[in-house]
């Protein structure tokens, strides 16, 4: 295409835009004016964190809850409204929102407390000091700060104890035994529902004082919260009959996910729309999960630990063998070798057992407990993406790792 003709094709891009009105509402990052099916959620948390108006610190809360149930919509709309009263009484109370997933935010506990100065208006460096004398500064900044009540939501929490230990959850729970002039609250949010399990008895207790699950969307729900956010995304009459309600029965059938229905309805107008075509039929959903799927796999695969990396290599490696299976002995034979290979200090067969019960949860492998008799037990390993995505994992796990 010359520079002349992709200056037609911008301009006739801009003027023939025939399916969407307003794609945002179908972004993960959209924030609705009401949050819906989530109203039980919502009460329960308002009457936990309810007391902080009343400058009484909350009990420690803990949400589990799967990916795309809607927990960053209700933790959101729950705080947004406590903090508007809070501000329109002059309550002294704040909220600091976190997500531990991200990088250079708290994904350690040098940096999560550093995050959290910077919350206060203050600055330390990202590294270089003492832990110790941030932990100090903060204790300050909180004796000092107009805040009585403090209340500090940690999403995915697990990703933080995963990477700094559960000892940054103890530390943080005992600030108010270090601070006499505000309380601080901890609420962890966390996508893995057994992740605690690992967790010291005594971190445990002081962080789940309070505990919520969020159970995941049906097909009805999800086909409600599909359909208002498809009147704000789409033009009236481009949705052909039966779009909505397939996208929501799928969703509801494989994972229960707000956000990855809402993600399949968009992708699924983008490639309508770069056919050039007026129309949103069923088969672009099809088309849709196809891609969608493919490039959630290569972003978990490349988001993961090294250690993560090294067990879903091993597996991979075994299912060259074996064409549809692996168990976890085998895995870990190959794994070990592996760690030879790229100076990973080799972890314990019980602990990679439990990084491919992970993996399990993050759907790129499938992994069922199975009965060896008086040999014990054991995890098969199967996988349902197709060959060509194995072979791109494999040729991206091996380059992550040096091999």
């Amino acid at each position: 295409m010359s520079q002349k003709g992709l200056s037609g094709f911008f301009e006739k891009y801009l003027d023939e835009n025939h399916i969407f009105k307003d794609k945002k509402s179908l972004q993960a990052s959209y924030t609705p004016e009401t949050v819906i099916h989530r109203e039980e959620q919502i009460n329960t948390i308002a009457s936990i964190l309810a007391p902080a108006l009343k400058l009484d610190k909350p009990s420690n809360l803990f949400i589990y809850v799967k990916t795309g149930s809607g927990k960053t919509l209700t933790i959101r709309h729950v705080s947004d409204k406590i903090q508007q009263i809070a501000k329109e009484r002059k309550i002294g109370l704040k909220l600091v929102y976190l997500n531990c997933k991200m990088k250079r935010i708290a994904d350690t506990e040098y940096r999560l407390i550093a995050q959290l100065i910077k919350e206060f208006g203050e600055e330390v460096p990202y590294t270089g000091l003492p832990t110790d004398e941030v932990y100090n500064k903060f204790f300050k900044i909180l004796e000092k700060t107009g805040e009585k009540v403090i209340i500090i939501i940690l999403d995915e929490i697990d990703q933080l104890i995963k990477k700094a230990g559960d000892e940054v959850i103890y530390n943080l729970t005992r600030i108010n035994s270090e601070v006499s002039s505000t309380t601080v609250t901890i609420v962890g949010i966390s996508n893995n529902l057994i992740f605690t399990e690992n967790m010291d008895p005594r971190v445990r207790s002081s962080l789940s004082e309070e505990e919520l699950v969020f159970p995941p969307y049906n097909a009805l729900q999800l086909k409600e919260i599909l359909k208002k956010r498809a009147e704000q995304a789409f033009k009236n009459g481009v949705l052909q009959p039966g779009v909505v309600e397939k996208c929501a029965a799928y969703s509801a059938r494989e994972h229960g996910d707000a956000r990855r229905a809402l993600e399949l309805l968009r992708v699924a107008g983008e490639i309508a729309e770069r056919g050039g075509l007026t129309k949103v039929r069923i088969d672009h959903l099809d088309e849709a999960e196809d891609k969608i799927e493919k490039e959630r796999v290569i972003e978990i695969v490349k988001t993961q630990p090294k250690q993560s990396q090294a067990a879903l290599l091993s597996i991979l490696m075994v299912f060259e063998k074996n064409k549809d299976a692996a168990q976890t002995g085998e895995v870990y034979e190959i794994y070990k070798d592996l760690c030879l290979k790229t100076d990973l200090r080799p972890l314990t067969q019980r602990r990679i057992s439990d990084i491919i019960g992970e993996l399990d949860m993050l759907g790129i492998i499938n992994a069922t407990i199975v009965s060896k008799g008086r040999y014990g037990r054991t995890r098969e390993i199967r996988s349902d993406i197709g060959n060509a995505i194995k072979q791109r994992c494999k040729t991206i796990l091996t380059h992550a790792l040096g091999i």
